[in-house]
């Protein structure tokens, strides 16, 4: 049964919603309607782990789900093999399909934590290597043909490469439109994705509003409006989203210690975004969250309650106790020398960070105590050389070395 509590559908569309395509009435009104949609997230399995970016598009996807839609989690066997160019400096790393398929072997459980693949309206998951993979060359000059070369250019990080002089290889150009097939093979109502993904998604919209594709390719061999809704993105101040491509993603695979204290790393000015995307704490609680911080309240009693409410919502509620009664008893009552030096690095790098606190003679000796763990940020393992700090971080070494930013 689909329902159509307009309190539920306005919360659909408001919340964490950047924009959608083609415009939000015409969302709405289907979904007031009662009719019953299919639609889709796709989740390229470049890396063995979901992150909570995917899960912020999983929690959208969920409301729908609860609504009643039917919602199919694709999984990207084929185009992750390629890797979406969407805001990269340089191509990404091409995988085989072998490695692909190793990498998802998770996915669906990281995600049941969120969507619901039991029951009577189960998520679908399916493989885009189950049509990508059977389309000819023959069938890729025609699909290629409704589209230009200026439409794939525009693209900001393909400006960014031309003026930086960087390459742009031509089956980086593909991958919208193997993206924007998904659509027309599986013949859906709509899509879901991080805005990011606009010019795919919206790629997608063009096949299927394209009766020469539709009528060769589609399932009802018609052209049908697609809708795109996309979600905010969780950035930090300088704008950087989280993500595995910048380093800074906190994985489904997580621990829930170190789940809870990466979070508790996140600036102060993304604590409200991250209420509203990553939790399921109602608005309302939300906006007087926000104003007891605009009235000068401590962001550290406010993060302490993000980091409990993301870890229950992506590990559970026990989890979520773990992670709490860890980061109490092991960072804010543990045994740390009662005076710990200050430091005003010169760059904010761990790397720097290590050497000009003293901790190691060199940068190459600073990376050898990375890569063996032995580097800590508010007692979260280091796990790569492009960590950064902030003011207000403690840097452990071992057991007995400790700096403080300032």
């Amino acid at each position: 049964m689909i329902s159509t509590d307009p309190k539920h559908i306005e919360e659909l569309l408001s919340r964490g919603v950047e924009n959608v395509y083609p415009k939000r009435d015409f969302l709405a009104a289907r979904l007031a309607s009662g009719t019953h949609l299919t639609l889709y997230t796709g989740y390229d399995p470049t890396a063995p782990s979901l992150h909570i970016g995917h899960g912020i598009t999983m929690v959208k996807l969920r409301q729908f789900q609860d609504l009643g839609h039917k919602i199919v989690m694709l999984i990207g066997d084929f185009t992750g093999m390629i890797g979406d160019p969407t805001d990269k400096g340089t191509a990404r790393k091409t995988l085989t399909h072998d490695e692909c398929v190793a990498n998802a072997k998770e996915y669906m459980k990281q995600a049941s934590a969120i969507l619901n693949f039991e029951g009577e309206n189960p998520v679908e998951v399916r493989y885009n290597g189950e049509w990508l993979s059977k389309l000819t060359t023959s069938d890729w000059l025609e699909i290629s043909s409704n589209f230009t070369v200026q439409q794939m250019i525009q693209r900001d990080m393909f400006q960014k490469r031309l003026e930086e002089e960087k390459p742009i290889f031509v089956h980086e150009f593909l991958y919208p439109l193997m993206q924007g097939f998904d659509s027309v093979a599986m013949n859906v109502d709509g899509e879901v994705g991080g805005n990011d993904q606009t010019f795919n998604m919206l790629t997608g919209r063009d096949m299927m509003n394209n009766e020469a594709i539709m009528s060769k390719y589609g399932a009802e061999k018609k052209t049908k409006e697609k809708f795109v809704l996309t979600t905010k993105l969780l950035a930090d101040d300088s704008g950087k989203k989280m993500s595995k491509s910048e380093g800074n993603a906190i994985f489904l695979s997580d621990s829930p210690e170190d789940m809870f204290g990466k979070v508790m790393r996140f600036s102060d000015g993304m604590i409200v975004n991250a209420f509203e995307l990553a939790t399921r704490v109602p608005m309302s609680e939300i906006e007087s969250i926000k104003a007891e911080l605009d009235g000068g309240a401590n962001p550290r009693d406010a993060k302490l309650r993000l980091a409990f409410e993301i870890t229950k919502t992506f590990l559970g509620e026990s989890a979520a106790e773990q992670g709490r009664d860890h980061f109490k008893s092991v960072i804010q009552e543990k045994d740390k020398p009662e005076e710990i030096a200050d430091l005003t690095p010169s760059a904010y790098d761990i790397v720097t960070v290590l050497v000009e606190a003293g901790f190691c003679k060199s940068k190459s000796e600073a990376r050898a105590q990375i890569d063996g763990k032995g580097v800590r940020i508010n007692d979260v393992l280091v796990d790569g050389y492009d960590a950064m700090v902030k003011s207000g971080d403690v840097v452990q070494k071992g057991k007995r070395f400790f700096v403080k930013i300032v």
